[in-house]
């Protein structure tokens, strides 16, 4: 049995209000964010198929779409599906778990500063997976479980150093501010002090970078994204209702502190996964949800929105880092210097406010 009932309610804004199982679940969905999520998909699309057409050997776009339906030239077809495609799954991907992570701290912190690459833990994942590479010479998922456990060690550490009779957003940020700077430093010192060859390839891969990536990063990115992002989407509802106080979201039936920390837990080990697939990429997990926000005209981050923002921006990101300036970039060097920009001017807005 199912409902839908539409309504104009008075939020300034046009609603739909939907009923399912003789009204024991309900939602409102946001025509304007609805809308705008579709836009944002409609342009990651188009920049993803001008990142399968780009390259050395240019496609015309006719021969993409025939590539992916098993005709044309067998050549172009392993070009597209098999070389490319990866990459632009794998950008698409991160940037939309990047931008998830960042709203989830930005939502928790109640800061749009809050954001893991700010508060120390994407340099806690990143200083786990460099104990893998540098110490103990491990693979891909030697790295990524040593880029999870760095990450939850230091939003533990980061947690318990902020807290006094409770934690609040700003003192989370500062501290979190302070821990990242140490953990950056030991990175630095860290690589200085390994082998050379060792410390190039660390080095390289600490720029941020989806270069040689393909299926065999993509498929144990897609799994895990499979079980967290659902999970990350069932508690967007008490996320928004931790954003009014934890007295609030109790008296809604909320518990504060268990959702809390089931969101960071999940927060972290969405940016490890990016950390150990790519390295670390800086500045997406910070704007896309701010961006998504603005666009979307929406009194807090929404997951959805952000996600989407956020797999544009890396799509485009490592489209310039590839084909703008004549040689292949680390995409961590496009979206630290768009990031930087941006980083600055949220600077002097809030401290306008």
């Amino acid at each position: 049995m199912s409902a839908t009932a539409s309504s104009r309610i008075d939020f300034g804004r046009s609603v739909q209000v939907v009923r399912r199982f003789g009204g024991r679940l309900s939602g409102r969905l946001d025509r304007l964010s609805i809308f705008i999520c579709l836009v944002l998909a409609a342009l990651s699309i188009g920049v993803a198929a001008l990142s399968l057409a780009s390259g050395k050997y240019p496609i015309a776009l006719v021969d993409v779409l025939a590539a992916f339906a098993g005709l044309g030239d067998e050549q172009v077809r392993m070009i597209v599906v098999e070389w490319r495609l990866p990459r632009v799954a794998l950008a698409f991907l991160l940037g939309g778990v990047l931008a998830m992570s960042g709203a989830i701290f930005q939502s928790l912190t109640r800061n749009p500063l809050g954001s893991p690459d700010i508060i120390g833990f994407s340099a806690g994942s990143h200083t786990g997976a460099l104990v893998v590479i540098l110490l103990l010479s491990g693979g891909y998922y030697e790295t990524a479980t040593g880029a999870l456990i760095g990450g939850i060690l230091t939003a533990m550490a980061v947690y318990l150093l902020a807290y006094r009779r409770g934690v609040q957003g700003f003192r989370l940020i500062v501290v979190g501010i302070g821990v990242a700077a140490m953990l950056s430093a030991f990175n630095a010192w860290m690589i200085r002090e390994a082998d050379l060859q060792i410390a190039i390839s660390a080095a390289i891969w600490g720029a941020g970078s989806l270069n040689g990536l393909g299926f065999e990063q993509l498929v144990p990115v897609a799994i895990v994204l499979c079980i967290a992002g659902p999970l990350t989407l069932l508690l967007s509802r008490p996320m928004r209702q931790l954003e009014m106080g934890d007295d609030a979201a109790r008296a809604s039936g909320v518990t504060a502190a268990r959702t809390r920390l089931l969101l960071m837990v999940l927060g972290v080990a969405l940016t490890a996964i990016v950390t150990a697939a790519a390295g670390p990429i800086s500045f997406i997990a910070l704007a896309a949800p701010q961006i998504a926000k603005r666009l979307t005209r929406s009194a807090g981050v929404a997951l959805i929105s952000s996600a989407l923002t956020g797999g544009l921006l890396l799509l485009a990101a490592d489209w310039a880092a590839q084909h703008a300036f004549g040689a292949q970039l680390p995409v961590g060097v496009m979206t630290v210097s768009i990031g930087g920009v941006y980083f600055i001017w949220l600077l002097i807005r809030e401290g306008r406010k």
